[in-house]
């Protein structure tokens, strides 16, 4: 594994409050394959998903911390042997200082950075693609049910940001927390025409939580492994790799 330098920069961006508005005290081995990383949220989602996880950081966006604190932060981080820098949300591409982000990640602190994204703003994400070194964006469902499903009905959006991500990252994957209630043979024939010829397709298994948003989603079953397996096996040949 080679590793990445870049030419020091001094300064901060001018805004003194940056996209960032909260992190993981601890590096994770989970969130960036093959790497060690520090994980960073935004917040504010243009989604609204009954089964989000990540509740607390949708709707309104919030406050970042300052780019001081942020640098601090990543300081420590490097001296703790991370190597790779995760941007989740939230949904990070709502943030208009995303790239200011991604660059400053990137050049001044010297990570590999792997940006999480619901693919609902292409725009914003082809803006950042220079800064990034891996993209992970969560295909919710089939473009049939994001209007009832996540509310959100700009489907085309969501074609142009697959059809931009397999074109220009230079790696990525696509993802999907399973429900079976929701993820159907039918549901997961549309997902499987869409993710078609791409390199890497993630199924999760959806896990219920007091917590959700969405009072129905929190009796949901958990996601069984026959199902996963399943799913695997049907979706086996469409892409290079099914994790």
């Amino acid at each position: 594994m080679q590793s990445q330098t870049h030419p020091p920069e001094t300064g901060h961006p001018k805004s003194e409050m940056s996209p960032v508005y909260a992190f993981l005290q601890k590096p994770s081995m989970v969130d960036y394959p093959g790497r060690y990383a520090a994980v960073f949220f935004t917040s504010g989602c243009n989604f609204s998903c009954g089964f989000c996880h990540n509740a607390p950081l949708m709707a309104t966006r919030k406050a970042g911390i300052t780019w001081s604190r942020l640098e601090s932060a990543c300081v420590r981080f490097r001296k703790e042997w991370v190597a790779g820098a995760v941007v989740t949300g939230g949904e990070p591409t709502c943030c208009a200082d995303l790239p200011e982000l991604l660059r400053f990640l990137k050049q001044q602190c010297g990570f590999f950075v792997k940006l999480d994204t619901n693919g609902s703003i292409p725009a914003m994400l082809r803006e950042c693609l220079p800064w990034v070194d891996y993209v992970a964006m969560d295909v919710k469902c089939g473009l049939s049910a994001y209007p009832g499903l996540v509310g959100f009905a700009d489907t085309d959006a969501i074609r142009e940001s697959i059809t931009l991500i397999r074109e220009s990252a230079p790696d990525y994957e696509f993802r999907t927390t399973v429900i079976e209630s929701v993820h159907d043979d039918d549901q997961m024939e549309e997902i499987r025409r869409l993710v078609e010829g791409s390199r890497r397709y993630s199924l999760q298994a959806f896990i219920p939580r007091d917590d959700l948003p969405g009072e129905l989603f929190r009796r949901v079953p958990r996601t069984t492994s026959a199902r996963l397996c399943a799913l695997r096996s049907r979706l086996s040949g469409s892409v290079g790799e099914i994790v």
